[in-house]
């Protein structure tokens, strides 16, 4: 039996993994809905079928009604057939986390988290950015140059999860290594993923024997009473998506500001286009441009297409932003104050509150300590010659070279 067997509409799907979409994900997603509407029979590794949802209506109804859509991977019909070293194999792989939890159960974890997460004071989250932030850029900003990426933007949201979550601040660099090992899905996430949990499991154990004033400690104080356990499977979600959404978000805000004619004028001294252009690239570059995690309840039809039960469907975050019907192209900043992008997903299983509101706060705070310290910062390459990862999932740069006059620290910063 081979995996396509009784899927009749993929006999011409698109195979995502050869798919032209890292250089122009736009033009892409353009052609696909030109040939296919919105949503697209598609192949996976190993030729694996699913369906891409890339219209911006569609993906919000398929988001919108979690009694067709089900985020647990136990439903998925090809989960038995996957070839053992299936490249996203972590995506769809079952764990008693807050992820892949449906109704009471995501509504107990998820109050759990919203709650250990909205205790974090906006304002200090503040002060703790800008602290983290001069301390990495001290780090760098006497060499008069630097690469954005590896330097500054995977730095910072490391350094102050950190510190959010009372993680021993020596597990930094390996955990930051394995959490993009695991976020890639390539062949170096199945041994990433034990050293991740175990890590937790020694956070777990600390903050349960002393509690601190962090996110972990509330967590496991919480009336929702998590297990041990089970705070260590919601703590790899949340330590993962909050290191690697943020990174990506800065790093791409930063490229947008460098190579956009229309952000220049903040790089030559002010402030006011940051937060506009944090919310542009949630728009046309989102950290986040695919994720396989919609599996059919049962047999259903959106946009003429007939879902099966069991069904995998990957939600086109990307795609959708930049649908045409939603986002018009007259502008290249034309999404303005517009924060109706699909980039937190949407509905029952969308990023938790306050979640992006943090988010936020960490990338524009970084993007303007940067700006503040580096004032004539400017890419020391071609705007054509920056390569993005090649990655399905991710939407993120390889590297950010820039040069800039070197400056002296701010000197020993205080965490009291």
């Amino acid at each position: 039996m081979t995996l396509m067997e009784g899927y009749p509409q993929h006999a011409d799907a698109v195979r995502l993994p050869e798919a032209p979409i890292h250089d122009d994900p736009a033009a892409f997603h353009n052609e696909l809905r030109r040939t296919y509407g919105p949503v697209v029979p598609v192949l996976l590794d190993a030729d694996v079928p699913a369906w891409l949802v890339i219209g911006y209506r569609e993906l919000h109804y398929v988001t919108s009604q979690p009694q067709l859509f089900g985020r647990d991977p136990r439903r998925w019909n090809m989960l038995d057939r996957l070839p053992g070293d299936w490249p996203a194999r972590l995506f769809v792989t079952w764990q008693p986390n807050l992820m892949y939890s449906e109704g009471e159960e995501r509504q107990r974890r998820g109050g759990a988290v919203s709650d250990a997460l909205d205790a974090i004071e906006r304002t200090e989250l503040t002060r703790i950015c800008e602290l983290v932030a001069d301390l990495v850029t001290d780090r760098f900003c006497g060499d008069g140059e630097a690469d954005l990426v590896a330097q500054y933007a995977q730095r910072i949201p490391a350094e102050i999860v950190t510190r959010l979550f009372g993680l021993p601040e020596v597990d930094l660099p390996d955990l930051v290594q394995d959490i993009h090992h695991l976020l890639d899905g390539g062949k170096e996430a199945a041994s990433a993923y034990p050293r991740v949990h175990a890590r937790m499991e020694r956070l777990v154990a600390l903050k349960r024997a002393r509690p601190g004033h962090d996110v972990t400690s509330r967590l496991l104080a919480h009336a929702a009473r998590l297990t041990d356990e089970e705070t260590v499977y919601d703590l790899m979600v949340l330590v993962g998506a909050s290191h690697a959404g943020s990174a990506n978000w800065i790093g791409n805000t930063l490229r947008l500001m460098l190579v956009d004619d229309h952000f220049s004028m903040t790089l030559q001294g002010g402030r006011s286009s940051v937060s506009e252009a944090l919310n542009e690239v949630l728009w046309k570059d989102t950290p986040t441009m695919n994720m396989p995690s919609r599996f059919a309840v049962r047999d259903c039809e959106v946009a003429g297409r007939r879902i099966r039960r069991g069904d995998l469907v990957v939600l086109g975050f990307a795609a959708a932003n930049t649908d045409p019907q939603v986002q018009p192209a007259a502008h290249p900043a034309g999404s303005g104050a517009n924060r109706a992008h699909m980039s937190f997903s949407h509905g029952e299983y969308g990023c938790p509150f306050p979640a992006p509101e943090l988010g936020e706060i960490i990338a524009k705070t970084a993007v303007e300590v940067l700006l503040d310290r580096l004032p004539d910062v400017h890419l020391a390459v071609p705007p054509e010659s920056l390569r993005w990862r090649p990655s399905l999932w991710a939407r993120t740069l390889e590297s950010l070279p820039v040069l800039f006059t070197p400056t002296a620290p701010v000197g020993k910063i205080s965490w009291h």
